[in-house]
């Protein structure tokens, strides 16, 4: 393995983060903050308890998912898509690395910068609501899990568009609805039938409610179902990419 190659990508991509500290850090931080004033302490006050947890701690781990993987997705995609749309890809794909080497330190780093900013903004919610983490080793299993799986969805996403306005499609469109109606700010169990029923066909319910499990020890599905779902997507991504990979798709003329 080149582990040279890994870690000339990983540095290059952790050190674009550097130069755009308030887009990639400071805005996310600053946007859950502002969630945080007007759901937890404006609204939060006036609703009771859920599942005897105070509203404003109930929402943490849903704001953490919504921001987590928000920016996976645009950290991954961007990463890749900027080499293809200045023709450098050409460079890093006739090198001496091969395409796991390259997604791996694409992923890696898109990984590592959103496990950074859960941590900044699980460390800021602190000013807001007073909270407990149950499970600290799943709370961060799940926390890295998901970033490095919806890190690759969005290597596989910035391989697919062809112009900027197509890297903010899905995760406008798709990713955020299905965050907000998979039970970030409630419990799927307050719905009443049919759209509780429904509502388990929403994929990130299930990331959801797991990472809520690792911080309160409730949770609206089974945490084993939750683990499986969440690894299932990631072997449906690496599938993706290992296709692209062998077919070319978008990234060889």
């Amino acid at each position: 393995m080149n582990l040279y190659g890994i870690a000339a990508i990983y540095r290059f991509e952790m050190a674009r983060t550097g130069r755009t500290l308030m887009q990639s850090i400071a805005s996310p931080v600053l946007s859950t903050s502002l969630y945080f004033i007007v759901f937890g302490t404006a609204i939060g006050a006036r609703m009771g308890d859920i599942d005897g947890i105070s509203y404003g701690a109930f929402i943490i781990p849903g704001l953490l998912m919504l921001s987590l993987l928000s920016e996976s997705i645009s950290n991954a995609s961007f990463g890749i898509f900027f080499p293809k749309f200045s023709g450098t890809i050409y460079e890093v794909l006739s090198a001496p690395v091969s395409p796991f080497e390259i997604v791996a330190g694409y992923v890696g780093a898109a990984a590592s910068k959103s496990i950074i900013l859960g941590l900044l903004i699980l460390a800021t919610s602190r000013l807001f609501v007073d909270y407990s983490i149950e499970h600290p080793v799943w709370m961060l299993s799940f926390l890295v899990l998901t970033a490095i799986t919806f890190s690759l969805f969005g290597f596989a996403i910035g391989i697919w568009a062809d112009d900027f306005q197509k890297l903010q499609i899905i995760p406008l469109m798709v990713i955020t609805p299905l965050t907000f109606l998979g039970g970030a700010f409630y419990s799927i169990n307050m719905l009443p039938e049919p759209w509780q029923s429904l509502t388990l066909f929403n994929p990130v319910v299930y990331l959801i409610s797991g990472f809520r499990w690792a911080f309160y020890g409730v949770s609206d599905v089974n945490i084993g179902l939750s683990l499986a779902m969440t690894l299932g997507f990631m072997a449906l991504c690496m599938t993706l990419i290992g296709w692209i990979f062998r077919t070319g798709y978008r990234i060889k003329p």
